[in-house]
Protein backbone atom coordinates (compact mmCIF):
# COMPACT_ATOMS: atom_id res chain seq x y z
CA UNK A 1 0.00 0.00 0.00
CA UNK A 2 1.46 3.39 -0.42
CA UNK A 3 0.34 6.90 0.32
CA UNK A 4 0.06 7.78 -3.51
CA UNK A 5 -3.33 5.96 -3.58
CA UNK A 6 -4.80 7.70 -0.93
CA UNK A 7 -7.82 8.99 -2.64
CA UNK A 8 -9.58 10.96 -0.40
CA UNK A 9 -10.49 15.04 -1.10
CA UNK A 10 -8.61 17.14 1.33
CA UNK A 11 -11.18 18.78 3.70
CA UNK A 12 -14.57 16.41 3.78
CA UNK A 13 -13.23 15.40 7.40
CA UNK A 14 -13.33 11.95 6.38
CA UNK A 15 -10.78 9.76 6.82
CA UNK A 16 -9.40 6.00 5.35
CA UNK A 17 -9.08 4.08 8.16
CA UNK A 18 -7.55 0.09 8.02
CA UNK A 19 -9.00 -2.42 10.52
CA UNK A 20 -7.25 -4.97 11.97
CA UNK A 21 -7.97 -7.94 14.65
CA UNK A 22 -6.21 -8.66 18.10
CA UNK A 23 -7.65 -12.64 18.84
CA UNK A 24 -7.69 -12.92 22.68
CA UNK A 25 -9.16 -16.25 23.84
CA UNK A 26 -13.17 -16.26 23.07
CA UNK A 27 -13.01 -12.80 21.80
CA UNK A 28 -11.07 -11.06 18.43
CA UNK A 29 -11.16 -7.08 19.30
CA UNK A 30 -11.47 -4.47 16.59
CA UNK A 31 -9.00 -1.50 15.90
CA UNK A 32 -8.00 0.86 13.43
CA UNK A 33 -5.37 2.94 12.37
CA UNK A 34 -5.66 6.11 9.47
CA UNK A 35 -4.36 5.08 6.14
CA UNK A 36 -2.45 8.21 6.09
CA UNK A 37 0.09 6.64 8.00
CA UNK A 38 0.22 2.92 6.59
CA UNK A 39 2.98 1.99 4.14
CA UNK A 40 2.34 -1.33 3.48
CA UNK A 41 0.93 -4.70 4.97
CA UNK A 42 3.25 -7.54 5.38
CA UNK A 43 3.38 -11.28 6.05
CA UNK A 44 5.57 -12.50 9.05
CA UNK A 45 8.53 -11.24 9.18
CA UNK A 46 11.84 -12.98 10.04
CA UNK A 47 13.36 -10.44 12.87
CA UNK A 48 16.80 -9.97 14.60
CA UNK A 49 16.84 -9.52 18.07
CA UNK A 50 17.64 -5.90 19.07
CA UNK A 51 20.48 -5.71 21.60
CA UNK A 52 20.66 -3.62 25.07
CA UNK A 53 17.61 -2.95 26.87
CA UNK A 54 14.48 -2.62 25.53
CA UNK A 55 10.18 -2.83 26.11
CA UNK A 56 9.19 -6.04 26.26
CA UNK A 57 6.60 -6.06 23.24
CA UNK A 58 9.56 -5.07 20.95
CA UNK A 59 10.05 -8.51 18.97
CA UNK A 60 13.11 -7.16 17.37
CA UNK A 61 13.53 -5.98 13.90
CA UNK A 62 13.75 -6.43 10.67
CA UNK A 63 14.87 -4.78 7.09
CA UNK A 64 12.58 -3.18 5.35
CA UNK A 65 12.58 -3.23 1.07
CA UNK A 66 14.31 0.34 1.08
CA UNK A 67 16.56 -0.59 3.80
CA UNK A 68 16.09 0.76 6.58
CA UNK A 69 16.12 -1.37 9.59
CA UNK A 70 12.60 -1.09 11.14
CA UNK A 71 11.31 -2.10 14.68
CA UNK A 72 8.63 -4.57 15.22
CA UNK A 73 6.47 -3.82 18.23
CA UNK A 74 3.55 -6.97 19.33
CA UNK A 75 0.84 -4.50 19.42
CA UNK A 76 -1.04 -7.41 21.73
CA UNK A 77 1.83 -7.69 24.11
CA UNK A 78 1.76 -4.18 24.47
CA UNK A 79 -2.09 -3.66 24.93
CA UNK A 80 -1.26 -6.65 27.77
CA UNK A 81 -3.26 -8.94 25.49
CA UNK A 82 -2.91 -12.80 25.21
CA UNK A 83 -3.87 -14.17 21.86
CA UNK A 84 -4.72 -17.15 20.40
CA UNK A 85 -2.99 -17.58 17.21
CA UNK A 86 -5.81 -18.77 14.33
CA UNK A 87 -3.63 -17.76 11.16
CA UNK A 88 -0.51 -16.61 10.53
CA UNK A 89 0.39 -12.75 11.92
CA UNK A 90 0.05 -9.33 9.40
CA UNK A 91 2.62 -6.47 10.07
CA UNK A 92 1.74 -3.14 9.58
CA UNK A 93 4.27 -1.03 8.58
CA UNK A 94 4.11 2.66 9.47
CA UNK A 95 5.46 6.35 8.63
CA UNK A 96 4.92 9.34 10.48
CA UNK A 97 7.20 11.67 12.23
CA UNK A 98 9.31 11.02 9.78
CA UNK A 99 9.99 7.44 11.60
CA UNK A 100 9.27 3.92 10.12
CA UNK A 101 7.71 1.55 12.69
CA UNK A 102 6.09 -1.93 12.29
CA UNK A 103 3.21 -3.29 14.53
CA UNK A 104 2.45 -6.90 14.56
CA UNK A 105 -1.45 -8.02 14.52
CA UNK A 106 -3.25 -11.35 14.36
CA UNK A 107 -5.47 -10.37 11.06
CA UNK A 108 -5.79 -7.29 8.59
CA UNK A 109 -9.54 -6.73 7.55
CA UNK A 110 -10.19 -3.83 4.96
CA UNK A 111 -10.18 -0.31 4.88
CA UNK A 112 -13.29 1.72 5.63
CA UNK A 113 -14.03 5.53 4.64
CA UNK A 114 -15.82 7.18 7.98
CA UNK A 115 -16.40 10.57 8.69
CA UNK A 116 -14.40 12.20 11.75
CA UNK A 117 -17.94 12.74 13.21
CA UNK A 118 -18.21 9.30 13.81
CA UNK A 119 -15.61 8.76 15.85
CA UNK A 120 -16.16 9.81 19.49
CA UNK A 121 -13.16 10.44 22.17
CA UNK A 122 -12.05 8.14 24.30
CA UNK A 123 -13.25 8.28 27.97
CA UNK A 124 -11.04 8.80 31.16
CA UNK A 125 -11.48 5.23 32.19
CA UNK A 126 -10.82 3.32 28.77
CA UNK A 127 -7.84 6.07 28.67
CA UNK A 128 -6.60 4.53 32.08
CA UNK A 129 -6.82 0.97 30.87
CA UNK A 130 -5.60 1.52 27.61
CA UNK A 131 -2.35 3.41 28.61
CA UNK A 132 -3.40 6.40 26.71
CA UNK A 133 -3.29 4.01 23.20
CA UNK A 134 -6.21 5.56 21.86
CA UNK A 135 -7.17 8.26 19.90
CA UNK A 136 -11.11 7.55 18.83
CA UNK A 137 -13.54 4.79 19.05
CA UNK A 138 -16.63 4.41 16.23
CA UNK A 139 -19.13 1.71 15.27
CA UNK A 140 -18.25 -0.08 12.16
CA UNK A 141 -20.90 -2.72 10.55
CA UNK A 142 -22.00 -3.51 14.29
CA UNK A 143 -18.42 -3.70 15.86
CA UNK A 144 -16.60 -0.97 18.37
CA UNK A 145 -13.49 0.07 16.76
CA UNK A 146 -10.84 1.45 19.00
CA UNK A 147 -8.35 4.25 17.10
CA UNK A 148 -4.71 3.42 17.61
CA UNK A 149 -3.08 6.54 18.89
CA UNK A 150 0.29 5.37 17.06
CA UNK A 151 2.44 8.46 18.68
CA UNK A 152 1.64 7.40 22.19
CA UNK A 153 2.41 4.15 22.09
CA UNK A 154 6.00 4.86 20.05
CA UNK A 155 6.58 8.04 22.53
CA UNK A 156 6.29 5.51 24.99
CA UNK A 157 8.36 3.03 23.24
CA UNK A 158 10.72 5.13 22.74
CA UNK A 159 10.93 8.93 24.45
CA UNK A 160 13.07 10.45 22.18
CA UNK A 161 10.43 9.99 20.01
CA UNK A 162 7.86 12.18 21.60
CA UNK A 163 6.63 15.41 21.35
CA UNK A 164 9.56 17.65 22.94
CA UNK A 165 11.15 20.93 22.96
CA UNK A 166 14.82 20.19 22.52
CA UNK A 167 16.45 23.45 23.35
CA UNK A 168 15.19 26.61 24.98
CA UNK A 169 12.97 29.11 22.88
CA UNK A 170 14.45 32.63 22.65
CA UNK A 171 11.30 35.00 20.53
CA UNK A 172 11.93 38.48 19.60
CA UNK A 173 11.08 41.40 22.06
CA UNK A 174 7.97 43.29 20.55
CA UNK A 175 4.73 45.13 22.38
CA UNK A 176 2.26 42.94 20.82
CA UNK A 177 0.63 39.39 22.39
CA UNK A 178 -1.01 37.57 20.01
CA UNK A 179 -3.85 36.30 20.44
CA UNK A 180 -4.00 32.35 19.02
CA UNK A 181 -6.52 29.28 18.82
CA UNK A 182 -5.44 26.37 19.07
CA UNK A 183 -7.19 22.64 18.55
CA UNK A 184 -5.58 19.60 19.84
CA UNK A 185 -6.61 16.27 21.01
CA UNK A 186 -3.77 15.65 23.06
CA UNK A 187 -3.84 16.98 26.78
CA UNK A 188 -0.18 16.45 27.27
CA UNK A 189 0.36 18.33 23.76
CA UNK A 190 -2.33 21.18 24.52
CA UNK A 191 -0.60 21.87 27.35
CA UNK A 192 3.19 21.57 26.50
CA UNK A 193 2.05 23.97 23.45
CA UNK A 194 0.38 26.49 25.99
CA UNK A 195 3.66 26.34 28.03
CA UNK A 196 6.04 26.81 25.30
CA UNK A 197 4.31 29.96 23.54
CA UNK A 198 2.95 31.68 26.98
CA UNK A 199 6.46 31.23 28.62
CA UNK A 200 7.79 33.54 26.01
CA UNK A 201 5.39 36.59 26.56
CA UNK A 202 4.53 36.92 23.03
CA UNK A 203 1.14 35.09 22.65
CA UNK A 204 -1.76 33.68 24.48
CA UNK A 205 -3.77 30.66 23.55
CA UNK A 206 -7.37 29.62 23.71
CA UNK A 207 -7.54 26.29 23.38
CA UNK A 208 -10.01 23.46 21.81
CA UNK A 209 -9.91 19.54 22.28
CA UNK A 210 -10.98 19.19 18.23
CA UNK A 211 -12.24 20.75 15.19
CA UNK A 212 -15.65 21.18 15.92
CA UNK A 213 -14.36 23.35 19.52
CA UNK A 214 -12.08 25.38 17.61
CA UNK A 215 -14.98 26.42 15.01
CA UNK A 216 -17.31 27.24 17.80
CA UNK A 217 -14.82 29.33 19.71
CA UNK A 218 -13.79 31.42 16.02
CA UNK A 219 -17.65 31.74 15.42
CA UNK A 220 -18.19 33.47 18.66
CA UNK A 221 -15.22 35.72 18.41
CA UNK A 222 -16.59 36.72 15.12
CA UNK A 223 -19.71 37.67 16.42
CA UNK A 224 -18.08 39.37 19.45
CA UNK A 225 -16.38 41.61 16.93
CA UNK A 226 -19.15 42.32 14.81
CA UNK A 227 -21.49 43.30 18.76
CA UNK A 228 -18.67 45.34 19.22
CA UNK A 229 -17.74 46.59 15.92
CA UNK A 230 -14.40 46.04 15.91
CA UNK A 231 -11.73 43.94 13.65
CA UNK A 232 -11.84 40.40 14.28
CA UNK A 233 -8.13 40.63 14.41
CA UNK A 234 -8.20 42.55 17.22
CA UNK A 235 -9.46 39.40 19.22
CA UNK A 236 -7.78 36.62 17.63
CA UNK A 237 -4.75 36.75 15.19
CA UNK A 238 -4.20 32.91 14.03
CA UNK A 239 -5.12 29.28 14.72
CA UNK A 240 -2.63 26.48 15.26
CA UNK A 241 -4.26 23.02 14.90
CA UNK A 242 -3.59 19.33 14.52
CA UNK A 243 -5.23 17.19 11.80
CA UNK A 244 -6.50 14.33 13.18
CA UNK A 245 -9.29 14.73 15.52
CA UNK A 246 -12.63 13.78 16.43
CA UNK A 247 -15.67 15.48 15.49
CA UNK A 248 -13.52 17.45 13.17
CA UNK A 249 -10.42 17.33 12.00
CA UNK A 250 -7.64 19.67 11.28
CA UNK A 251 -8.02 19.77 7.36
CA UNK A 252 -11.96 20.43 7.49
CA UNK A 253 -11.56 23.40 9.91
CA UNK A 254 -8.75 24.97 8.03
CA UNK A 255 -11.42 24.69 4.88
CA UNK A 256 -14.31 26.12 6.56
CA UNK A 257 -12.05 29.12 8.17
CA UNK A 258 -10.99 29.93 4.97
CA UNK A 259 -13.96 29.76 2.67
CA UNK A 260 -15.43 32.01 5.43
CA UNK A 261 -15.36 35.74 4.26
CA UNK A 262 -14.44 37.15 7.71
CA UNK A 263 -12.47 34.41 9.31
CA UNK A 264 -10.57 33.43 6.10
CA UNK A 265 -7.82 36.15 6.70
CA UNK A 266 -6.36 34.20 9.87
CA UNK A 267 -3.21 32.58 9.43
CA UNK A 268 -3.78 29.10 9.62
CA UNK A 269 -0.76 26.51 10.89
CA UNK A 270 -1.30 23.01 10.67
CA UNK A 271 0.98 20.89 13.57
CA UNK A 272 0.34 17.48 13.08
CA UNK A 273 2.36 14.28 12.65
CA UNK A 274 0.90 13.75 9.30
CA UNK A 275 3.10 16.68 7.67
CA UNK A 276 5.32 14.88 5.28
CA UNK A 277 6.53 15.35 1.61
CA UNK A 278 3.58 12.79 0.37
CA UNK A 279 1.15 14.53 2.36
CA UNK A 280 1.85 18.36 2.07
CA UNK A 281 -0.64 18.39 -0.66
CA UNK A 282 -3.60 17.94 1.34
CA UNK A 283 -2.68 21.21 4.15
CA UNK A 284 -2.17 23.04 0.36
CA UNK A 285 -5.38 21.72 -1.06
CA UNK A 286 -7.34 23.72 2.11
CA UNK A 287 -5.24 26.77 1.97
CA UNK A 288 -3.22 26.20 4.91
CA UNK A 289 -0.86 29.17 5.38
CA UNK A 290 2.17 27.04 6.81
CA UNK A 291 2.45 23.45 7.62
CA UNK A 292 4.64 22.13 11.46
CA UNK A 293 5.70 18.81 11.66
CA UNK A 294 5.51 17.02 15.04
CA UNK A 295 7.65 15.95 17.24
CA UNK A 296 9.44 19.12 17.50
CA UNK A 297 8.70 22.36 19.11
CA UNK A 298 11.60 24.59 19.46
CA UNK A 299 10.76 26.36 16.29
CA UNK A 300 6.92 26.86 16.84
CA UNK A 301 7.23 30.05 18.15
CA UNK A 302 9.36 31.60 15.60
CA UNK A 303 8.09 30.79 12.92
CA UNK A 304 4.42 31.67 14.02
CA UNK A 305 6.29 35.07 14.65
CA UNK A 306 7.12 34.72 10.89
CA UNK A 307 3.32 33.62 9.92
CA UNK A 308 1.92 36.97 11.60
CA UNK A 309 4.33 38.83 9.55
CA UNK A 310 7.29 39.93 12.11
CA UNK A 311 10.71 39.77 10.83
CA UNK A 312 12.95 37.18 12.83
Amino acid sequence: MSQSKILLESGTNELEVIEFYLDEPGYRGAYGVNVAKVLEILREQNITAVPGERHPSVMGAFRHRDGAVVPLVDLACYLGKTLEEHEPPKVIVTEFNGVITAFQVSAVNRIHRISWEDVEPPSEMLQAFSQSAFTGVVRLEGRVVFLLDLESVVADLNPDLAVRQSAPVVLNQGEQVYSIVHADDSGSIRKMVKRLLEEGGRFQLQQATNGEEAWEMLQELKHRAERENVPLTSLVQAVITDVEMPRMDGLNLCKRIKEDPVLKQLPVALFSSLITDQLLHRGEAVGADAQFAKPELSELGRRLLELLGENI
